[in-house]
């Protein structure tokens, strides 16, 4: 039996504390693992509720307000000052086109009558009021998660037309 206090005993015992098996590290790295995957559903889950929420909020008209436009004239004033000719006014999902922006993607004349709730009333109040006053709208698929179009922009322009 080898005592405490030899030196190459203390310093077995010393490695074999400081290393873990690798057995132990792939538990470890196993672990890690399922962790980051449960991350990874878990924010999945969670942006899939919030995303439900948004559909949810936006299928359902609102009361347009003064306060809203005052809003749109600041960012618009805000962008025209920072040089911009266009400003992203409104995105969603495409769930809130009747054929989820197959229309808007293919820049079809008719891809305003797909809208639905809110972005529809979006759409109206520019046709109503900004579209006389000189603004241009433009809707395209914005984002394209796993290669699908996940969401709509609408842009409002004011810049001279590209030809």
């Amino acid at each position: 039996m080898t005592s405490s206090s030899d030196p190459k005993s203390a310093s077995e015992g010393s490695s074999r504390d400081a290393f873990m098996s690798a057995d132990e590290l792939r538990q470890y790295s196993m672990q890690v693992e399922m962790a980051r995957a449960s991350k990874e559903v878990n924010s999945m889950d969670l942006a899939g509720k919030a995303r439900a929420d948004l559909i949810k909020r936006l299928s359902t008209p609102i009361k347009v307000t003064p306060d809203i436009g005052t809003r749109l004239r600041g960012r618009l004033k805000s962008a025209a000052a920072s040089g911009k000719s266009e400003l992203e006014v409104m995105r969603f999902p495409v769930d809130l086109c009747t054929d989820r922006g197959r229309a808007v993607n293919n820049s079809e004349p008719g891809w305003p009558d797909t809208l639905t709730g809110v972005p529809r009333q979006a759409f109206e109040l520019w046709r109503k009021e900004l579209q006389p006053a000189g603004y241009r709208l433009k809707a395209m698929i914005v984002e394209w998660p796993n290669g699908l179009p996940g969401d709509v922009g609408l842009i409002l322009a004011w810049g001279d037309e590209k030809r």
